[in-house]
């Protein structure tokens, strides 16, 4: 008998995710791109069945998982991204250069944390709690969880039993799957940052 799989999916497309600006708390609609991502995003799964469907009560990741016709959602609050703090509505970028306009050092969030935010620290305590729901859940099959990206990679770092600020090194892209097992009985990568279905001419 196979091992039961954690499927992992970023909410699709939005105006920020786009533009690279961090969206932690701001609860903004998918764009008509991130619907239609959304509607393909597990063609490839076929008629999997999951003892629990996990999502951010973000509207983004909701409307997602509605979208890819997903039941019985079980709402997690610790399922939110990421609370940038100051960096909120802020690409990196522009916060980078008011740092150095201010004669201040360097930044990485994944080492200092968001200003007036949380750390990877505390987003790794957040997601744990997840993985301890996850887990329970993978006793009676497959799990999938909508979420965003720096919390879901976040979750890969600590799948694998990792610090939260390995996550750095999961890069994760709008509407895209990542599949977590374990390989004789170690935590494991099956998959990872895996594109949505392109759809079929005349679908959308």
């Amino acid at each position: 008998m196979s091992e039961s799989e954690l499927i992992v999916v970023r909410h699709g497309q939005t105006e920020w995710s786009e533009s690279g600006q961090h969206t932690g708390t701001t609860d903004i609609p998918l764009t008509e791109v991130g619907e239609a991502q959304a509607r393909h995003l597990l063609d490839e799964l076929g008629d999997r069945t999951f003892a629990a469907v996990l999502v951010s009560p973000r509207q983004r990741a909701r409307r997602t998982a509605e979208l890819a016709g997903l039941e019985d959602l079980e709402v997690l609050e610790d399922l939110v991204e990421w609370d940038y703090g100051t960096l909120e509505g802020r690409t990196t970028a522009e916060y980078l250069a008011t740092r150095e306009a201010a004669g201040l050092g360097p930044w990485n969030l994944w080492d200092d944390g968001a200003p007036g935010g949380e750390d990877a620290a505390s987003v790794g305590v957040r997601v744990d709690r997840v993985l301890r729901r996850a887990r329970a859940a993978l006793r009676d099959g497959d799990v999938l969880i909508v979420a965003h990206s720096h919390l879901l990679r976040v979750l890969a770092a600590r799948w694998l039993g990792l610090p939260a600020r390995n996550g750095s090194g999961f890069l994760l892209d709008a509407a895209h799957r990542s599949v977590l097992t374990t390989a004789r009985g170690f935590p494991a990568v099956r998959y990872w940052n895996i594109p949505p279905t392109a759809p079929e001419p005349g679908r959308e």
